[in-house]
């Protein structure tokens, strides 16, 4: 496996370019998964921030599809041989507005691929670079980094890392039920077939986990959400997540927000139902 693994480095560079059209329909599905009234949508409503993964999907073939609901390994993303695979983590610039009618383009490029050795095991880290033009400008409306982690099977005996606790002191809080219908609609939405957020059967006994694991993504997009409820007038210019700890659908979590004392920086993480820190982020704003 050693030398698979040092044979990923090949792809570093790798880019491929997609492109989409910003419609109206899928804001409004996301709009109710996340609870809130209807709201117009009209050509020129700006996205929210992370609101533009709904668009540029994977749109594999069936027959594409890997024992893990995602595309086989191999194409634009390396063919890591390991199990398991996490979003870890996303850094963004929101340098201008996607809006409704937007001929949309995105080039993604692999700008690196490491391997580390964790007490789990081998680990292998993919960073990947998006950046997103809006109606063929120069400068892209967002650029973001996209961490994915790939891990070994579980094994008896493996050791997670000590939980760590949660921040206290929230000025914002929401408490979030991650039932089989949110998971179920928020994979619908992103075209995601990860079977670790749908299929209980597998995830418990292929993968190893206690119940189904509730999308990084979707977390983070609750937390801009939190934003936007208590901050509405806000414009944020940056955005960064690490997914510290997986989150399942056993119990309610909660999203939480605080306004640092310069008045431009929101401290933002979520945390399980114990108290433990399950994704740490931080928002700037203009």
């Amino acid at each position: 496996m050693t030398t698979a693994l040092n044979d990923l480095n090949a792809w570093i560079g790798r880019s491929e370019t997609l492109r989409d059209q910003i419609g109206a329909a899928p804001l409004k599905q996301l709009n109710a998964t996340l609870d809130h009234p209807p709201r117009p949508v009209e050509t020129g409503t700006a996205l929210p921030p992370l609101w533009h993964w709904l668009y540029f999907l994977p749109l594999h073939q069936q027959s594409e599809i890997g024992p893990d609901g995602h595309a086989k390994r191999g194409g634009f993303l390396p063919p890591v041989p390991l199990p398991r695979r996490m979003w870890a983590g996303s850094q963004f610039e929101f340098r201008s507005p996607v809006r409704v009618g937007d001929a949309v383009e995105r080039t993604s490029t692999i700008s690196d691929v490491s391997v580390k050795e964790g007490r789990t095991g081998t680990l292998v880290f993919v960073k990947v670079r998006h950046e997103v033009r809006c109606n063929a400008a120069a400068e892209p409306a967002i650029v973001e980094f996209h961490d994915i982690v790939y891990r070994e099977a579980k094994r008896l005996g493996d050791v997670e890392p000590p939980p760590q606790a949660a921040p206290t002191g929230a000025a914002w809080q929401r408490a979030i039920v991650p039932d089989d219908v949110l998971l179920f609609r928020y994979s619908a939405l992103t075209f995601n077939g990860h079977r670790i957020h749908y299929d209980r059967k597998y995830v418990t006994e292929v993968e190893g986990y206690p119940g189904l694991i509730v999308h990084g993504p979707l977390i983070a997009t609750l937390l801009m959400d939190l934003v936007r409820r208590n901050a509405p007038d806000a414009e944020v210019a940056t955005f960064r997540f690490k997914a510290v700890r997986p989150t399942f659908d056993l119990n309610p979590f909660r999203v939480n927000g605080q306004l640092q004392d310069d008045g431009k920086t929101i401290k933002l993480w979520a945390q399980d139902h114990e108290g433990w820190l399950t994704m740490d982020a931080v928002a700037t704003l203009r």
